[in-house]
């Protein structure tokens, strides 16, 4: 699939793009995230995963948001 990750602030304002359209295997992953320039706060995580067939087109998309605390 292919997975964008991005931030957001409380006022939805698009603080960070951690993943942009990359290529990723089915299963657990794990990104790291460097939040030093983040101040404390409420943050949201929006994840878009769009499959792909063996010819490389889209056949379906997921997505969520989820909130997450940031505490410093």
């Amino acid at each position: 699939a292919l997975v964008t990750l991005k931030i957001y602030n409380v006022l939805g304002q698009e603080m960070a793009t951690i993943l942009d359209r990359e290529d990723m295997n089915e299963g657990t992953q794990e990104v790291q995230f460097n939040a030093n320039e983040f101040s404390s706060g409420v943050y949201f995580y929006r994840i878009v995963a769009e499959g792909l067939d063996e010819d490389g087109v889209a056949t379906s998309t997921y997505q969520t948001v989820k909130k997450m605390m940031l505490v410093k």
